[in-house]
C-alpha cells in the first residue's frame, strides 16, 4: 500500500472518532461513518454537539466527508473503529457496538486492508473476538489478506489542554509491516509522539489499567471521605495538607461516571475472572465508587434533617447533570441516581446545567431541566458538578437562590468550607 494511496474511514463519530477524523483529513482523504443520521447531519452543517471540535475546524477539513451509508466507505483501505464499549445492567462487557461495527466492516473488507480498533476492550478482544468476526464476514484470513491494529483512545472529554495531538499515542499491530505503517500514520497527527507497544494485548491491557488506576485512587479518597466524616474532619483539607508532600497524588472524592473510569475496570475484571483469577482490590474499588451516590444522598438527607428541613415537598436545586465539569457529556452520569433517590423521598427536584443538552436529558432520563434560575426559591442546593459557571457564582450568587434558611451541600469542593453548609 503506497503512502499516497491511503484512504481512511473512521467508524463512529463521537468524542473519539470525530477529532481523529478531523486530524487525519489534514493528510489523507477521510470519511467519517456513523449509524446516527442526526449526528451525521449536524456534522455536515459544521456543528459538533460534543464540543470536541469547532465549526471552523470542521469547515477547514476539506478532505473530510460524513456518511451513514456503508457503501460510501467501501473504497477505504484503512478502517479505524471508535465505537463505544459500555457495560450491561450486570456490569458485564456490552460488545454489541463492537460486534456490529466489525460485522459491517467485514462485509466490505478487501485484501490489503488494515482495520484498527481504538475502542477500549479487555485484553485479547481485538484478535480473539473482532478478528474472528472480520474473517467470517469477509472470507479473508488475518495476516494473510488483511491485518489488524490497536491504538487505545486517550481522549479526555472537555479537556482543551490534553487533546488528541498532545497525548502520546499507544499503537500496536498484528504484524511488523502494519506496525511500521501505523507508526508513520499516527506520527503525522500526534505531536506528542507514538509509543509502539510490543503486542496488541499489551496495548489493550494498558488502556484498561490507565482508567482502573484512577478508579482505585478515587475509591481510596471516597473511603477517606466516609472515614473522616465520622471523625468530624474535612477530607478536602486533609488532601490539601497532604499535597504539600512532593509525591502525594491529590485525587479528590466524588461520583465516578463517564464512559471510561466507571466502565473500563469491569472489562479487566471480566477477563481476569475468565482467566481464573478473581481480582479483589479492583472489585472493592468499584464497589466503593458505585456506592457513593447513595452515600451522598444519605449525607444530604441527614443535613436537611439537622437543618429542620423536611424532605417531603422540599424544593431542591441540583446544579450539574453531566458526568464531569465543563463538558456536555451525559454518559453514565451518577448525578441521575441522586435525583432518583431524592424524588423517591417526594422532594421537588429542579436540575440546572448550562452544559447539558435539555433534549438529551429528556430523552435519556426523562428529565425536564430548568432553563433559568429563580431567586429566594429553594430549601437546599446540591452542587453536583463543578462547572465554571457555578464556581463564578460563588457563595453570594448561590445564597440568592435559597430561602432564608436554605443550605448548600457541595459534592465537588467547589467552594471553601466556610462558604457552604457541608461538603463531601
Amino acid at each position: 500500500m503506497n503512502n499516497k494511496n491511503y484512504k481512511i474511514a473512521v467508524v463512529g463519530l463521537g468524542y473519539v472518532g470525530l477529532p481523529l477524523a478531523v486530524a487525519f483529513a489534514d493528510h489523507y482523504p477521510t470519511i467519517g461513518y456513523d449509524i446516527n443520521s442526526h449526528r451525521v447531519d449536524e456534522l455536515k452543517k459544521y456543528k459538533d454537539s460534543t464540543l470536541e471540535t469547532t465549526t471552523e475546524e470542521l469547515k477547514q477539513a476539506t478532505s473530510l466527508s460524513f456518511t451513514i451509508k456503508l457503501d460510501d466507505i467501501a473504497s477505504a483501505n484503512i478502517y479505524i473503529i471508535t465505537v463505544p464499549t459500555p457495560v450491561d445492567g450486570n456490569n458485564m462487557p456490552e460488545l454489541s457496538p463492537l460486534q456490529n461495527a466489525s460485522t459491517a466492516i467485514g462485509s466490505i473488507l478487501k485484501k490489503g486492508d488494515i482495520v484498527v480498533y481504538e475502542s477500549t476492550v479487555f485484553p485479547g478482544a481485538t484478535e480473539e473476538y473482532c478478528a474472528k468476526i472480520l474473517q467470517q464476514q469477509s472470507g479473508l484470513i488475518l495476516n494473510q489478506d488483511f491485518t489488524l491494529g490497536y491504538s487505545p483512545e486517550r481522549i479526555n472529554p472537555g479537556d482543551k489542554v490534553h487533546t488528541l495531538q498532545t497525548i502520546i499515542k499507544v499503537v500496536a499491530a498484528s504484524d511488523k509491516k502494519t506496525e511500521s505503517i501505523l507508526e508513520g500514520l499516527y506520527s503525522q497527527i500526534i505531536d506528542a509522539g507514538v509509543y509502539m507497544a510490543p503486542s496488541i494485548k499489551v496495548a489493550e491491557a494498558s488502556k484498561a489499567v490507565e482508567n482502573t488506576q484512577r478508579d482505585m485512587n478515587i475509591a481510596f479518597m471516597n473511603e477517606l471521605s466516609v472515614m473522616f466524616n465520622h471523625m468530624g474532619i474535612d477530607t478536602l483539607e486533609v488532601i490539601k495538607t497532604a499535597s504539600t508532600k512532593w509525591n502525594f497524588l491529590p485525587f479528590t472524592p466524588g461520583l465516578v461516571g463517564g464512559h471510561c473510569i466507571g466502565v473500563d475496570p469491569y472489562y479487566l475484571i471480566h477477563k481476569s475472572q475468565e482467566s481464573g483469577y478473581y481480582p479483589q482490590l479492583i472489585t472493592t474499588a468499584r464497589r466503593i465508587n458505585e456506592s457513593m451516590s447513595q452515600y451522598v444522598v444519605d449525607r444530604f438527607l441527614k443535613k436537611l434533617a439537622l437543618s429542620k428541613v423536611h424532605i417531603v415537598n422540599a424544593k431542591i436545586l441540583i446544579l450539574g447533570l453531566t458526568f464531569k465539569e465543563n463538558c456536555p457529556d451525559l454518559r453514565n452520569t451518577r448525578v441521575i441516581e441522586i435525583i432518583e433517590e431524592l424524588s423517591k423521598c417526594h422532594a421537588n427536584v429542579d436540575i440546572y446545567d448550562p452544559w447539558a443538552d435539555a433534549k438529551l436529558a429528556k430523552q435519556y432520563f426523562n428529565i425536564n431541566m430548568q432553563q433559568t434560575l429563580k431567586t429566594d426559591n429553594y430549601d437546599a442546593i446540591l452542587l453536583a458538578v463543578s462547572h465554571e459557571e457555578f464556581i463564578q457564582m460563588g457563595e453570594i450568587g448561590l445564597r440568592k437562590l435559597l430561602n432564608e434558611d436554605g443550605i448548600i451541600f457541595d459534592i465537588k469542593g467547589m467552594l471553601p468550607s466556610n462558604a457552604v453548609d457541608e461538603r463531601l
